[in-house]
């Protein structure tokens, strides 16, 4: 096994049969109940609401998830019960101390020898289910913060901290919200698990059809339209999701084949979905757990991140459609017949009040309701929509098997939190953020855009292998900072940072979404990687954009967002068919780099740099101009 496979391989996901798999579900279903009812409407304090949450998702996380990828697909072991039982058991010890811990005095009052042995226990279960669920990779991340809190006293030079005793470090890390039970696994228990569980009641009750056919619909017939359908519709799903790798297995499973039928080579065909589904944790109004964690972490109301949001995730699909559009065009592939997609006024008239929820969910976020509400609101329409017609009206089944697999699809997600929690915990005690902030500002000389280079490198190498919410947490806390100094207004640094921890599902090495892809497409994760970020790489440039172009997030006025909105669109276009190198006709050299730089040129929104830019925009249509005139579709050789 390589490196990289031992770094990131997680364990088996079981799927038991027979009475304990039984079991398992109607734990899981009893869990999403619970967690429902706390999420929104119980009184109690948020420790009480994570230590319960943590404790269940680690009991289901030792049953489902075995120890390795070699594990028994069906069969729970001896020692997987223990842990399972030790998990319960440390959830039992802490909700019975739970008036004691309320009022004890962080740091003063000292621990007891029972919150000693089962904060101990609990943060070993918690690193063990994040190595079963996330991998090696970001759980000896986690072990590293850990040393380095309790050793790093012992350490020389500008590293070195105060002494943290094994009290202190528990005390903060299991008896406080600042460590293990912090803000990622509050929204884990919260706001994300009501979204998923919208996500999932949309999917059961074909609202994930709905969109792929209307995305068929609108785009099947232009050519390249099996492409054009994944870019939609995984835009679409991807957006109730929220996560890559889920959109990629639920609407590749359809569009990399119809592209591999169609002529596009398997590469291509996976790295278009990947890219597409990727793009989805950045489509409002439901963003994935990432958003959510940046509203509790920042305080932003999550429905002005939601707005902010808009414009950079379009303009993140835009060049993606174009390049989609120009590879077609440029092999000659021609788009679907009428026979093979559905119409538009079928589709609308079959599904269209799928788009209710959606509505009900923008609605609720604009009236100033929580997300939580939100989600909760969201589901209730889809379970009133879907009533409405008996092929998508659920029975008590069905309704289960959505509380079941709720509660499953979280486990993963509740042991990311749980490690970027005890990344914060251990930051926030060492003082890490100031020191690494200084490493960065000596090494780009505290220049602005250096910096950001660095931000957006460092928040890619954070996320290798990482869930987004990990991956946007460990740059906010470590490189946000940064940013902070710098000037860079806090919407626009944390949407910058979140930017590049959901683009980091997509870059290699690691490339987790590219891993579901391959078995789809039947090519290597690391051709549709490098592919991926071949054609989303004019996005990369969108952060920039809005940071330098505030009016990108509908800070300023309309004209200002009209005038910038337009200007960057045009410059991802040119950097588009630079990179492609074909609009009509294939480019020489000499003008993809005039295209490359005038691209480049308007990214800045700078009235002088657009100016030039424009103008090598004109003097490269002069010199191709014959060319252009005489253009027509012919097919050529698809590029590796």
């Amino acid at each position: 096994m390589s490196l990289l496979g031992l770094a990131f391989d997680t364990g088996t996901r079981r799927r038991p049969q027979g009475p304990l798999g039984h079991a398992i579900r109607l734990f899981a279903a009893g869990t999403a109940v619970w967690t429902v009812y706390a999420a929104a409407w119980s009184k109690g304090d948020a420790l009480s609401l994570t230590i319960t949450f943590l404790s269940l998702m680690l009991v289901m996380t030792f049953l489902l998830i075995g120890p390795s990828a070699k594990s028994d697909a069906e069969q729970v072991k001896a020692v997987d019960l223990l842990l399972a039982l030790l998990s319960a058991a440390c959830g039992i010890y802490f909700m019975t101390e739970a008036d004691a811990i309320a009022v004890r005095i962080t740091l003063l009052d000292p621990l007891s020898q029972g919150d000693v042995v089962f904060g101990s226990l609990l943060i070993l279960l918690a690193i063990e289910a994040m190595r079963r669920t996330v991998g090696l990779g970001l759980t000896a991340i986690v072990c590293v913060f850990i040393l380095y809190n309790l050793f790093g006293d012992r350490l020389g030079g500008p590293l070195k901290h105060g002494e943290i005793s094994l009290a202190h470090f528990l005390d903060i890390m299991v008896l406080t919200t600042d460590g293990l039970f912090g803000v990622p696994l509050r929204v884990a228990a919260t706001y994300a698990f009501l979204f998923v569980m919208f996500g999932t009641t949309l999917a059961k009750t074909g609202g994930a059809d709905f969109f792929f056919n209307l995305a068929a619909s609108l785009t099947g017939k232009t050519r390249g339209g099996p492409a054009k359908i994944a870019v939609i519709s995984s835009a679409l799903y991807g957006t109730i999701s929220g996560s890559p790798t889920s959109d990629v297995v639920t609407t590749g499973a359809v569009t990399i084949p119809m592209m591999k039928k169609l002529g596009y080579k398997a590469a291509f065909a996976g790295a278009v979905e990947v890219a597409a589904s990727t793009g989805g944790s950045l489509l409002p109004p439901v963003m994935g757990a990432a958003a959510f964690i940046m509203a509790e972490y920042t305080g932003i109301p999550y429905v002005e991140i939601a707005f902010a949001a808009i414009i950079p995730a379009l303009l993140y699909y835009l060049p993606i459609y174009l390049q989609v559009h120009l590879r077609a065009e440029r092999i000659g592939l021609r788009g679907m017949t009428e026979d093979e997609i559905p119409s538009v006024r079928k589709t609308l008239r079959e599904g269209g009040l799928f788009l209710v929820p959606l509505a009900v969910i923008t609605w609720s976020l604009v009236e100033g309701y929580t997300p939580t509400y939100a989600a909760l609101y969201g589901t209730g329409a889809v379970l009133i929509v879907s009533s409405l017609r008996r092929a998508t009206r659920l029975n008590p089944r069905k309704i289960y098997e959505i509380l079941a697999e709720t509660s499953l699809r979280m486990v993963a997600v509740a042991g990311a939190c749980a490690a970027a929690g005890l990344v914060i915990g251990g930051i926030t005690m060492t003082g890490l953020a100031s020191k690494f902030s200084n490493l960065v500002f000596l090494i780009s000389g505290a220049n602005q855009f250096v910096s950001l280079v660095l931000a957006g490198l460092l928040t890619l190498l954070l996320g290798l292998g990482m869930p987004t919410p990990s991956a946007y947490i460990l740059a906010a806390v470590l490189v946000a900072p940064v940013m902070k100094n710098l000037g860079i207004e806090v919407m626009a640094g944390h949407l910058f940072l979140l930017y590049f921890a959901v683009m980091s599902a997509i870059t290699p090495p690691v490339a987790v979404a590219a891993y579901a892809a391959s078995a789809i497409a039947d090519e290597n994760p690391l051709k549709i990687a490098v592919q991926a970020v071949r054609i989303a790489l004019a996005a990369f440039f969108v952060p920039f954009a809005f940071v330098y172009s505030p009016a990108l997030l509908l800070q300023g006025s309309w004209i200002e967002t009209a005038v910038a909105t337009v200007t960057v669109a045009a410059a991802l276009c040119l950097l588009v068919v630079a990179a492609e190198g074909y609009w009509k006709v294939a480019i020489g050299a000499l003008s993809r780099l005039a295209l490359l730089a005038a691209g480049l040129l308007l990214l800045s929104v700078q009235p002088v740099a657009v100016a030039v830019g424009v103008a090598l925009f004109v003097l490269v249509v002069l010199f191709e101009r014959r060319g252009l005139r005489a253009a027509a579709p012919s097919p050529s050789a698809e590029p590796d």
